[in-house]
């Protein structure tokens, strides 16, 4: 028999699900007109997903979008190596997320279908070919002249809007990888390529030294931190990561820490829905502390049919 911890979320995700859906006799492609032709949403308020990093097909359109809530796409990945994975390129970026199924027109699409969407790439990620993705750089000046380039000839050929940094393994010391790192972001922001920015650390002491390091020098072209709560110990209570919480705003003081879950069941950590997650982030938003939900990743959320993704889009909507 479930706990009352659990039952409690389930039972308000059957209200939400029953209440909430669109009326039998509203087709796909009149939800999509009137998405499209919804007022964008006012609220700061986000949520996230990253896409296309393991290439299962999953395509912006599987992925249910509110109407109501600023929804950010994260193509997974754009990495400095050679087109194959072999090698670093100190700087000059490839695409590395399936770009068969989200390809520059899908992108175009799902924007002008919905207002209230937009998309991001994200750099470096995990592995490439099968081995770890490292921050490489030659030299500062020549990785950032590289990476300005090819960034931006990648944003606009796929229109998006903004740029994530997830690079998880170093062969720099972390006052090149704010450099580095800073330096781009600023210059895609003066030169108006990008309108946002994100950083995505985790709790392991090589990886939060090279992003406080890049956090304490450029935060101010920094928009939001997602935080990668899903490394945390899969068994972790709900006050554990509310106090995670706290920890990683006070490293990333002032910014916009967003809470985070990992879809994909067999090796995620932290805090699941199952458990608490639903629980944790209502008593952020009572204390104000709910900038937004990312979660890693639709590929993953296409084997539960996105079973989540709708749920906490309506909490961030105000619908709970």
């Amino acid at each position: 028999m479930p706990s009352k911890n659990l039952l409690f979320p389930f039972l308000i995700f059957q209200f939400l699900f029953i209440n909430l859906q669109p009326p039998s006799s509203f087709s796909s492609s009149s939800a999509a007109a009137a998405a499209a032709s919804a007022p964008a949403p006012q609220s700061s308020l986000l949520f996230r997903e990253y896409i296309g990093a393991e290439f299962k097909g999953v395509k912006f359109s599987d992925v249910p979008i509110n109407p109501h809530v600023n929804f950010h796409f994260i193509l997974s990945f754009a990495i400095d190596y050679t087109p194959y994975g072999n090698s670093s390129t100190n700087g000059l970026f490839n695409v590395f997320w399936d770009s068969q199924n989200l390809s520059a027109s899908q992108v175009n699409l799902i924007k002008q279908n919905h207002r209230n969407v937009k998309v991001a790439l994200s750099l470096g990620g995990d592995t490439v070919n099968g081995q770890f993705a490292y921050f490489n750089p030659i030299c500062i000046d020549s990785w950032v002249s590289n990476a300005v380039s090819s960034l931006t000839k990648i944003i606009k050929e796929y229109n998006l809007d903004g740029i994530d940094i997830d690079y998880e393994h170093f062969s720099a010391d972390s006052d090149s990888f704010a450099e580095c790192i800073g330096r781009l972001l600023k210059t895609l922001k003066c030169n108006k390529v990008i309108s946002f920015a994100s950083i995505a650390p985790y709790d392991y002491y090589d990886v939060q030294s090279h992003y406080i390091a890049l956090w304490e020098k450029y935060g101010e072209f920094i928009d939001y931190v997602n935080f990668q709560f899903y490394a945390y110990p899969s068994n972790t209570t709900i006050s554990q990561f509310l106090n995670y919480f706290e920890m990683q705003s006070a490293n990333y003081e002032g910014g916009k820490v967003l809470v985070s879950f990992s879809s994909d069941a067999s090796s995620s950590g932290g805090l699941s829905p199952e458990k608490g997650f639903f629980t944790a982030c209502e008593c952020l938003r009572r204390e104000g502390k709910l900038h937004g939900i990312f979660v890693w990743s639709a590929d993953d959320s296409v084997k539960n049919c996105f079973r989540y993704e709708e749920f906490y889009q309506n909490i961030l909507a105000g619908y709970f």
